[in-house]
């Protein structure tokens, strides 16, 4: 919330470009920094991922193992069945009592062909399920690995400039305070709308840094007068005179100079 004490205009100009030069650094700081934060958390993810299809894979795997088994025993008790079915076909009294065993008999086996082929499909399903689970465990090891050089590369970063970034955004949030809400709007709007985030610039050469565009020898006195506050009618950035500028960024040298 804004202040109520009543500030100059220079007075709320040189805040406009203190906070212009902080914010600025942390721009710098974040620049820095780049993608690592998001390629770690994309990495995170991946690894969360492979390991879930790993973990997948890997019941999959055993569930058709105990399915094998299962499998083996049901042939087991055909086999012992189709015993049973023989001996009792010794001591038959009729065609049709063996008749009745031979089907018994014929059944049984055909359910042992039928379960042996389903033993030999499943197995060739578990050598490609281990071919897959040593793909994605070789994946899963290379990204893990990537993700903690990722990781410490992001954790340098930030143990060198985590301090100063604190500082400076306890700052940036002081200077706002004590510059009202209207053009506070006004300098995050500019900040928002151009690329390199600059929303006070000074008169550099006759024109706005970073311009080619040359502002009247007039609308230069008047922004040097620091009576109002003037914005570059190309740009819509907020313009200060050079002499302001260095001042402010001389101090704010000092200042970080402390940390």
């Amino acid at each position: 919330m804004a202040n109520t004490k009543e500030i100059s205009v220079e007075e709320k100009l040189r805040a406009l470009y203190d906070l212009q030069l902080i914010d600025s650094r942390i721009d710098e700081i974040r620049n820095v920094r780049g993608e690592l934060p998001l390629e770690v958390e994309d990495l995170e993810d991946e690894v969360a991922g492979l390991t879930t299809r790993l973990d997948k894979l890997k019941n999959d795997l055993e569930s058709i193992e105990f399915q094998i088994k299962e499998k083996k025993n049901a042939i087991d008790d055909h086999k012992a069945a189709i015993k049973k079915y023989s001996e009792q076909q010794k001591n038959v009294r009729n065609n049709r009592e063996f008749n009745s065993l031979s089907k018994e008999i014929e059944f049984q086996e055909l359910e042992i062909q039928l379960a042996e082929k389903h033993i030999k499909e499943m197995r060739a399903s578990i050598e490609h399920k281990k071919e897959v689970i040593a793909q994605s465990e070789t994946k899963l090891e290379d990204k893990k690995t990537h993700l903690q050089h990722k990781k410490s590369e992001l954790k340098d970063i930030m143990s060198e400039t985590e301090k100063e970034e604190t500082f400076l955004m306890e700052k940036s949030a002081e200077y706002e305070a004590q510059i009202e809400e209207r053009l506070i709007k006004a300098y995050k709007r500019i900040r928002g709308s151009v690329r390199n985030g600059l929303a006070v610039v000074s008169i550099e050469r006759g024109a706005s840094a970073g311009s080619y565009f040359t502002i009247p020898p007039q609308t230069q006195m008047e922004i040097a007068s620091r009576k109002k506050i003037i914005t570059d009618e190309h740009s819509g950035r907020i313009l200060v005179d050079s002499s302001l500028a260095e001042e402010e960024r001389e101090k704010m040298e000092q200042l970080l100079a402390k940390l």
